[in-house]
């Protein structure tokens, strides 16, 4: 099937139905508004050919009905803040942006089962606050990507918290799809008419659809029942300082079992040195004037003088004051005899620390230690259902000038052109593996000259989802060549050493598929062509261009 033009008639005929569906103001096609979508942290920048902004659902039904028609592709998105991964561009160029972030209404919250129905532009800041404000008792799972970032454009890719509900993907219960065909899809019981366990039973009766519509191209979600967690009656954050390297190698065994007992039933992260220096300070490049990667001596001297070891782990308990009082006994056990130190951090415990701070910052003593309280409640706010972009400061490692003036929980990482690049592995949660997989990243990141930040979360019992960030500066062309070939050069190590990623970047939709004559992802190109016959949503989406035999799929609507 031939491909649309841009602007074309096939164009012009579907802008116009757009426009009069849903009013010009709310279809651009300005200059201005298609450089905003096209900024990008990952340098992989696609240009939109215009951007439509529904406010209801019955408006995503009728322009995907009308992009069908005339073959027009669409690329959904919940807020743009997709960071490091894509942010808000499309996978190919030409494509319309379908933003959803007007459609943001909390449908329903339920204060006795624990749930609340709310839509792609319902962001973290938006259901923190409501159940604040309504004294509902539950708290809301949240990411470090900030307040502004969606629930649903998270859970979409498989995306990960901090609290017993970080598995984010396990606590959605019930979804609406707009398919490619222009039908509208209600997953498990919500195809029942007044079926009363929609939210409290993803399920339903028959084949399980939900996971077909994250990560993938089959559809846009626009609505999902999303289930919160209880506020306990005794909440406690901690953090564990790891002195050492063999420290933390030597605890990952003892932590696995108390994960696996769900003694640690939030989802622990461990981040090493380099992501707590990159979130005190920016690059020193007064001290290593045209380099990309600290010396090891400088590396050494900066851990010192931030007080801090190889690896932290952060993390929360939650229930009864009892159930929280013997977990602190059985993590205290699990590190003895190991180079670390748990550090609890109640909610009194950080009150005292915070008026304690203010008053030596007025008596000019310990300038630091008021950074240090303001860093352990952001991690507290984050176990706590209240999202915070303090964690974001660590994309600005590389960025010349370093923080900006005014960085705070609006910041626009696109917007700032800052650099990053995520590889995102899955690997079985053992010591060797960790260690092994480690050191030949931290190797191949030596060989492209840039510093190897790495975070591993214990996404479930039995697997960790590590984080290796290649942090650049986007403003340096040779600089974001190297970033590029790390990249790609990291992918396909960890393909080869049997650790895929989980996720992808836009550069990484390519790379999905090492093999050509992969079942899976011919599996996945037929479903597309029955749940989306005329390729219209998101082509090139979590689809890497490979059917069955080796032939590349070039889907009808695809532009670019």
């Amino acid at each position: 099937m031939s491909q649309p033009m841009p602007g074309g008639p096939d164009w012009n005929s579907a802008a116009a139905e757009w426009r009069q569906l849903l009013g010009d103001a709310s279809v651009s096609t300005a200059e201005e508004s298609l450089d905003h979508y096209a900024r990008t942290c990952s340098n992989s920048s696609r240009r939109a050919r215009a951007v439509l902004k529904p406010t209801t659902q019955d408006e995503v039904v009728e322009i995907v009905r009308i992009a069908r028609r005339y073959r027009t592709p669409l690329y959904p998105l919940s807020t743009g803040q997709n960071w490091g991964y894509g942010d808000a561009c499309p996978v190919r160029e030409g494509q319309v942006i379908l933003d959803l972030r007007r459609m943001n209404r909390i449908l329903e919250i339920d204060a006795e089962l624990g749930y609340a129905v709310i839509e792609p532009g319902v962001t973290q800041r938006q259901l923190s606050d409501a159940l604040a404000e309504r004294k509902i008792p539950f708290w809301c799972d949240c990411t470090g990507a900030g307040p502004h970032s969606s629930f649903i454009g998270n859970i979409v890719e498989r995306g990960f918290g901090h609290t017993p509900y970080g598995n984010r993907l396990q606590t959605v219960s019930g979804m609406e799809v707009v398919l490619g065909t222009g039908e509208l899809l209600r997953t498990g019981f919500g195809h029942y008419e007044g079926a009363k366990t929609t939210h409290l039973y993803p399920y339903g009766v028959g084949p399980f659809m939900d996971g077909l519509f994250t990560q993938s191209n089959f559809g846009i979600v626009t609505q999902i029942g999303l289930w919160l967690v209880p506020i306990p009656e005794a909440f406690c954050p901690y953090l564990v300082l790891f002195q050492e390297d063999d420290d933390l190698l030597r605890a990952l065994p003892r932590l696995q079992r108390l994960r696996l007992h769900r003694i640690l039933h939030s989802v622990p992260h461990i981040g090493n040195d380099l992501r707590a220096l990159s979130s005190d300070r920016p690059f020193p490049r007064d001290r290593l004037p045209g380099a990309a990667r600290l010396t090891p001596e400088l590396r050494a001297e900066l851990r010192r003088a931030a007080g801090i070891g190889a690896w932290a782990m952060s993390g929360a308990f939650y229930g009864t004051r009892a159930q929280v009082r013997l977990h602190r006994r059985l993590l205290n056990g699990a590190l003895r005899g190991i180079g670390a130190r748990a550090i609890f951090l109640p909610p009194t415990t950080l009150a005292l620390a915070r008026r304690a701070a203010a008053f030596l910052d007025r008596l000019g003593l310990f300038p630091g230690l008021g950074k240090k309280i303001r860093a352990a409640q952001a991690l507290s706010n984050m176990h706590s259902g209240r999202p915070t972009g303090f964690f974001l400061r660590g994309a600005f490692w590389r960025k010349q000038g370093g923080w900006p003036a005014d960085l705070g929980d609006d910041t626009d990482l696109a917007g700032e052109q800052v650099g990053i690049l995520w590889m995102a592995p899955i690997l079985p949660f053992r010591a060797q593996d960790l260690a092994e997989l480690t050191r030949r990243m931290d190797t191949l990141f030596a060989d492209h000259g840039f510093d190897c930040h790495v975070t591993v979360n214990m996404i479930n019992e039995r697997a960790l989802a590590a984080v290796y960030t290649i942090d650049y500066d986007a403003e340096d062309t040779d600089e974001t060549a190297r970033a590029l070939a790390c990249y790609d050069a990291g992918v396909a190590e960890l393909y080869r050493l049997g650790y895929p990623i989980y996720r992808a970047s836009l550069r990484g939709m390519g790379l999905l598929a090492p093999h050509a004559d992969d079942p899976f992802w011919a599996t996945v190109s037929r479903l597309k062509s029955v749940l989306d016959p005329d390729g219209i949503i998101a082509p090139g989406r979590y689809e890497p261009g490979f059917v069955g035999g080796g032939e590349e799929r070039n889907p009808a609507g695809a532009c670019g």
